[in-house]
């Protein structure tokens, strides 16, 4: 099956996108990776207005990705921290390799870029692709899409067609 014949309606990255895919969602998970827990820190670190920053941790909440534990400080109401969720630290990967292609493509090189190294030995942190049989650094040419239990024909016609000219 061509990939222009075959449906997305169930793609992972577009219904990951749907959740995740916004720029203040990812800095949210960029800063929660990083031990920011209170609204009024992320909202300090990420600069974003406390709406939107409202209303993409209550999404991220409803996710599953983050939950929420309370704390009070003496003399203070009780408040919420956001923490990330096994489901959040999945995400962890996608945020060293978005960091990792930033850092290669897209970073001032006049300004210094925080470094992640492994704690154990000392050496650089990068996201890798591998196959389950442990093959590592895989690259586009060495996979093929093939069709899951779910994949189904496309059926728009431009898709049919997109392919023939």
């Amino acid at each position: 099956m061509e990939w222009l014949e075959t449906s997305t309606e169930n793609c992972p990255v577009q219904r990951t996108l749907d959740i995740v895919g916004e720029k203040w969602t990812l800095l949210i998970l960029r800063d929660a990776a990083n031990g920011v827990r209170r609204f009024d820190d992320f909202h300090r670190h990420v600069g974003l207005s406390e709406a939107v920053l409202s209303d993409r941790l209550r999404k991220l909440t409803v996710a599953g990705i983050m939950r929420t534990v309370p704390y009070r400080e003496p003399g203070r109401r009780t408040r919420q921290e956001y923490r990330l969720t096994r489901k959040g630290w999945e995400l962890w990967p996608v945020l060293v390799a978005l960091r990792q292609w930033g850092e290669a493509h897209a970073v001032d090189p006049e300004v210094p870029v925080l470094d992640l190294r492994h704690a154990a030995c000392g050496g650089p942190v990068r996201a890798v692709v591998e196959c389950s049989a442990e093959h590592l650094a895989l690259d586009p040419s060495d996979v093929e899409v093939t069709s899951g239990p779910a994949a189904r024909p496309s059926t728009s016609g431009a898709a049919r067609n997109a392919h023939r000219d």
